[in-house]
């Protein structure tokens, strides 16, 4: 008999596997270009808008994708593989370009 006691709606009731409930109702994040209305949803466009608003590859770390700007000392580090892209990521590419990008639920 395992499981977990959940209380809700003054209803207690055992859920057999809480992850599973649990990540149905996660939002998923997704990068959005905003002059465009496009979804990010690989490093090839994400790297074609990254390019055209001055950011140039920086190729100091190969576990790391990693852009860089010569007018400031921002730096944008991005795992290699892009499913391993997560919301962190995303929100520190839109600080760095506030006017460009957003981060949306799907």
């Amino acid at each position: 008999m395992s499981g977990v006691w959940r209380f809700k709606n003054g209803v207690v009731r055992r859920v057999e596997n809480p992850a599973s409930e649990q990540s149905s109702t996660i939002k998923r994040k997704t990068l959005l270009y905003v002059p465009t209305n496009e979804m990010i949803n690989s490093y090839a466009s994400l790297e074609c808008k990254l390019l055209a608003l001055g950011w140039e590859r920086y190729h100091e770390d190969p576990e790391l994708l990693g852009f860089h700007k010569r007018s400031c000392i921002d730096l944008i580090s991005l795992p290699r593989e892009f499913g391993r892209f997560r919301s962190m990521h995303m929100y520190d590419i839109v600080l760095k370009n506030r006017d460009h990008f957003r981060v949306v639920d799907l």
